[in-house]
């Protein structure tokens, strides 16, 4: 079994910066990737970012490049999602997952509870 706990949501400005957290648990976690993926109301899940534990290979999706990082700390067994420049397009809840090094969310195993983001106009 993997856990894994977001933090970081809240309100922003359009413009503005907010940094995600996900905690990582479990025996298994290290053998995967780990994924960020949205979900805005009325909207299917959709893919973010996603990074490897081990060589921390990245991908993003196209709507957040240049403007969203993910990046990890292996020792404190966190992956983070630091978003810059903020519309009100990203307003979602945002999800980690673990699972393959993957831009469908269907190929995710874990999920973690979500986290609110919402970028006022």
């Amino acid at each position: 079994q993997v856990h894994l706990v977001e933090s970081g949501g809240g309100l922003v400005q359009t413009g503005g910066s907010l940094r995600l957290s996900c905690a990582a648990s479990g025996r298994t976690f290290r053998d995967y990737a780990m994924g960020w993926f949205r979900q805005a109301s009325g909207k299917e899940r959709e893919f973010v970012a996603a990074i490897t534990w081990t060589v921390g290979d990245r991908k993003y999706a196209d709507s957040v490049k240049g403007r969203f990082s993910i990046s990890k700390d292996n020792s404190k067994n966190t992956v983070y999602l630091q978003m810059n420049s903020l519309k009100p397009e990203d307003t979602a809840v945002y999800y980690c997952a673990s699972g393959p090094y993957s831009t469908a969310y269907s190929a995710y195993n874990y999920w973690g509870q979500g986290t609110q983001v919402t970028v006022s106009s």
